[in-house]
């Protein structure tokens, strides 16, 4: 099989992640697999040198002071590309991509898988784009989900074509539990912008520092808010306390034995982070926000904590419970390591290689 995947960037994040672990499993299955992004930027997931890397945004040169001239520029290098490659299948990941998708491969006898990463109301903004998702996607041959909630805001034409499965995750994230005594780290892993709130755990942790000295937060990852919210953290004496040291390559070794992970979004379909701290065995809190992937993943007080999102007193009190009963939050954080029977990273990526496979 020949296959095409498309996404906008291979910067770090959940949906980058995901696919750059299909196009890997895909090339060890030895199928030829082109990667297709608008742009390449300075950090970037590492990608298989095996698989073909194709920019499909127009250059500088070719741009124009007319936004109707770019996006026809746009549509028709990206079109090109998919005569050009000739893919027996395109998998496509996330919003205007995926309309950009179906448009470009109209009539070229190409079959398009498309995958919404997250709660399609957010997704698509503007009333316009929110027609042209549920119109344009029932002209996909398949669409995946992450969440049943997610169904809700397509039509039946659409639903009929969709499929949910789950992340393929990176296999180092398998591994024994830790089982000695555990970091006093609270930790959480994501892009640091205004949807992954991570502010509402600096304002959590800024009421329970002085009651417990010896933890620190630390928080990975790059974004537009880092540099804002060191500048709060400081502000609020906390400088020492609470670390923001941007991106890890080895994420899994750096909160492996951390004591509390916490995710704190706004919105998520179902995030690749809080299933890799399952995976790992740590005691986790997450928002329960749309469009429901955290509930999906967390059988509450049983593997984990769910609080409202935005909820920073919730996220104090359950805090400051999990590190005042920690052999509750021990328990907690061995059934969530139970999370990897279902997480079994040859099951999930063989199904999605099927899913593709029958589209051809």
């Amino acid at each position: 099989m020949k296959a095409a995947l498309f996404i906008s960037n291979l910067e770090t994040g959940g949906s980058q992640r995901v696919i750059v672990n299909i196009a890997d499993y895909l090339i060890t299955r030895g199928h030829q697999v082109t990667m297709v992004t608008q742009y390449e930027s300075k950090n970037e997931l590492w990608l298989n040198k095996n698989v073909k890397r194709v920019i499909s945004d127009i250059t500088a040169e070719e741009k124009t002071n007319s936004r109707i001239r770019n996006f026809y520029r746009r549509f028709m290098k990206l079109r090109r590309i998919w005569q050009s490659e000739q893919p027996d299948v395109i998998l496509s990941f996330i919003g205007t991509n995926n309309l950009m998708a179906i448009m470009t491969t109209r009539f070229l006898a190409i079959p398009v898988a498309v995958s919404e990463r997250g709660d399609p109301e957010l997704t698509y903004l503007t009333k316009f784009l929110k027609f042209l998702a549920r119109f344009l996607l029932r002209f996909a041959n398949t669409i995946v989900l992450q969440t049943a909630d997610s169904r809700k805001f397509f039509p039946p034409a659409v639903n009929r074509r969709a499929a949910i499965l789950p992340n393929p995750v990176n296999p180092l994230f398998f591994r024994p539990r830790f089982e000695g005594e555990r970091e006093k780290t609270i930790v959480a892993v994501g892009r640091v912008d205004e949807n992954k709130n991570h502010r509402m755990l600096i304002q959590a942790f800024s009421k329970l520092a002085d009651e417990y000295p010896d933890y620190q937060v630390i928080i990975y990852g790059e974004g537009d808010l880092r540099n804002t919210l060191i500048s709060e953290t400081a502000a609020l004496g906390l400088a020492e306390k609470v670390h923001l040291p941007g991106k890890s390559n080895q994420i899994e070794e750096d909160i492996y034995r951390a004591g509390i992970y916490v995710l704190c979004s706004d919105t998520e379909g179902s995030p690749n982070s809080l299933i890799e701290a399952m995976l790992l065995g740590l005691p986790c809190i997450a928002t329960d926000c749309p469009c429901g992937g955290p509930a999906e993943l967390i059988e509450q007080g049983r593997n984990g904590l769910l609080i409202p999102p935005k909820d920073v007193n919730k996220m104090t009190e359950n805090l400051q419970y999990l590190l005042e009963n920690c052999q509750i939050a021990e328990e907690m954080g061995k059934n969530a390591h139970q999370l990897q029977a279902a997480y079994n990273p040859k099951v999930i990526n063989e199904a999605w290689e099927k899913l593709l496979i029958s589209l051809v």
